[in-house]
């Protein structure tokens, strides 16, 4: 299904192409609908769900945060600052943004520091066991 809007093509996905380009279920992707983290932006006439390629870009920061342990409140403040920062706000409006998506950044990048370290023990372990391993 493609509409027009503003003169260029919008391309709808239903939710299992959604699910595949996103790597995550079709009940991961309703339950964030029924919370309100990522809406379709429309409906089909038999109610199916369809998504725009900013849902999916919208799906794809939930997916990457969710294993860094932010809440979905984090996750929908995230969401709205950075479409906030995307647009033309006010100075207070864009303040408060920039500070949470700086806030979230600094988090993101511990977590991976501490990732990094969890993988590079994970590696040294099978190494080690690697000598030890029964091979076939």
């Amino acid at each position: 299904m493609t509409d027009r809007i503003e003169g260029s093509a919008l391309r709808h996905m239903q939710i299992g192409e959604v699910a595949e380009r996103t790597e995550l279920s079709i009940k991961t992707i309703r339950h964030y609908d029924e919370v309100g983290l990522v809406r379709p932006s429309e409906r089909s006439a038999g109610g199916f769900r369809l998504y725009t390629d900013a849902d999916v870009q919208r799906l794809l920061v939930i997916r990457r945060m969710k294993p860094l342990g932010f809440t979905l409140d984090e996750m929908r403040q995230l969401l709205d600052s950075l479409e906030i920062l995307a647009s033309d706000p006010a100075a207070d409006e864009r303040a408060n943004a920039q500070a949470f998506v700086t806030d979230c950044h600094t988090r993101a990048e511990e977590s991976c520091r501490k990732l990094r370290t969890q993988v590079a023990y994970a590696e040294e372990l099978t190494a080690l066991l690697a000598d030890h391993a029964a091979t076939e």
